[in-house]
């Protein structure tokens, strides 16, 4: 226990009313929480947005590898020689080169560089590590994108679809995690996770009306171990 967490008075020093109880455990509880989702917040760093050339009309997110090199979903740059995307970090605009480009119909996940000379000082010193383990059912997730952090957590397959099986590596919440290209960082050991790639839809027939209606249940992330295997040698941790 820090010496900034309040000492609750245990049964042998005294009687503690239940409601006192109660309050002195959630005084407890409470920094702890804060600080994981300070520990959240410190990924903001790592997270950038990906511009075509010109401006698409939807956001588009990546993640900071370090030593200049990005990754971001291969759909969000698309065919590269024709968008000539540029990352943007804080409002300025960085020209990048295509160091690896795959797709949506295969791996979805394109690799950019950047001048690292160019970069901000802040991101030039960091470095980002990929996980060595495989997402787990259950398991808490952040995701990340320059604006915010919200976490998730991994759902199993079998709760989606037997159609959309393959896609093993989702999250639950679809609504405030990030979209295409953001970040999927694990809460625990901060490393990288996955990158987000699609929404998993499922259409829902109302039997008394016989209208039906498209309901997204989950997203797809690109998991650590395809993305160790996209990337070329010499890029990432």
């Amino acid at each position: 226990m820090s010496l900034l967490e309040p000492r609750c008075r245990t049964p042998w020093q005294g009687f503690v009313p239940i409601l006192g109880l109660f309050m002195c455990l959630l005084a407890l509880v409470a920094p702890r929480a804060a600080r994981g989702m300070d520990q959240d917040d410190s990924l903001l760093a790592f997270a950038v947005n990906i511009e075509r050339t010109p401006t698409q009309p939807w956001t588009g997110y990546g993640i900071y590898l370090g030593h200049g090199f990005f990754i971001t979903a291969a759909h969000v740059v698309g065919h590269a020689w024709i968008t000539r995307p540029r990352v943007v970090i804080g409002g300025h605009d960085y020209p990048t080169h295509v160091v690896k480009e795959g797709s949506l119909d295969a791996t979805d996940l394109t690799v950019l560089s950047v001048d690292e000379s160019l970069l901000p000082l802040r991101l030039r010193l960091r470095e980002n590590h990929i996980c060595t383990t495989s997402p787990r059912a259950g398991e808490p997730v952040v995701s990340v994108v320059p604006e915010k952090t919200v976490r998730s957590y991994v759902l199993a397959p079998e709760h989606l679809p037997v159609s959309a099986r393959k896609f093993s590596t989702v999250v639950a919440d679809v609504a405030h995690t990030g979209n295409s290209g953001s970040g999927v960082f694990d809460v625990q050991t901060r490393c990288l996770l996955g990158i987000m790639s699609r929404k998993i839809s499922q259409t829902i027939k109302n039997n008394a009306t016989g209208a039906s209606a498209t309901q997204d249940i989950a997203k797809y992330f690109v998991p650590a171990a395809e993305i160790k295997a996209f990337l070329p040698p010499g890029v990432g941790l």
